[in-house]
């Protein structure tokens, strides 16, 4: 995990907040392992900060997939497993591909530059196996070029809903960067995605979007078939 001065007063971004990034990324990266327990003390020590912030950023993680609590037994990393990660990607192609659709039906020039504008920043972001601080940033980039695609719909549930999926999907998608720096493809697609979705291409937009998380999906569970449950 992150070291302990990373956590501070940054007036609107409470110690809660800054917990949840942390202990998010901790299970994202692996540091935090697949159906580890959470020792609460140790946490509070980690963080230098009390329980109440600690059971806070928990509760916003046990509500976003990634942490489980059970009675008797504590607090829990979330599970994974290949059928998980299938649910994960078809509930992403229901959900983003219609959440882009509605985008490009409302959103207005405000989200036509917000979408290159994320897509400028997810290029210029290098992915090296070697440096997990570039995964991280990654990623980061990553999740908000797909918030931004679909940030036009005007369904602050569905977004919330969507950005849930995405980072239960980076999950299984860090395992694959880590062992091969990603998919050479990746960033291509994501250049004509935008390019249609400003477009508004609606059909060939929504087609390539669906196929784009399809192929990560078979990616992720070729590269995890037999190192995790199914």
């Amino acid at each position: 995990m992150k070291p302990l001065m990373t956590l501070v007063d940054a007036g609107k971004i409470t110690i809660a907040s800054q917990l949840t990034d942390r202990l998010r990324e901790a299970i994202v990266s692996g540091q935090l392992a697949a159906g580890a327990k959470i020792n609460l003390e140790r946490a509070r020590e980690q963080f230098a900060v009390s329980l109440s912030p600690l059971r806070e950023a928990l509760a916003r993680l046990i509500s976003g997939g990634l942490v489980q609590f059970e009675d008797n037994r504590g607090y829990r990393v979330a599970p994974v497993s290949l059928s998980n990660l299938r649910e994960i990607t078809r509930l992403r192609k229901e959900f983003e591909v219609f959440a882009l659709r509605e985008s490009m039906s409302a959103g207005d020039i405000d989200w036509e530059s917000d979408v290159m504008r994320a897509l400028h920043k997810l290029n210029r972001c290098a992915r090296d196996a070697a440096k997990p601080s570039t995964l991280e940033q990654w990623e980061a980039s990553h999740r908000e070029f797909h918030i931004a695609l679909i940030s036009g719909c005007r369904m602050p549930v569905l977004i919330e809903f969507c950005r849930v999926l995405l980072n239960l999907n980076d999950r299984y998608r860090r395992t694959f960067l880590r062992a091969t720096s990603g998919d050479r493809k990746v960033g291509a697609e994501h250049g004509e995605i935008a390019q249609r979705a400003v477009a508004r291409d609606v059909e060939a937009t929504c087609e390539r979007l669906e196929l784009h998380i399809d192929r990560t999906g078979s990616n992720l569970l070729r590269h995890l078939a037999g190192k995790i449950g199914p």
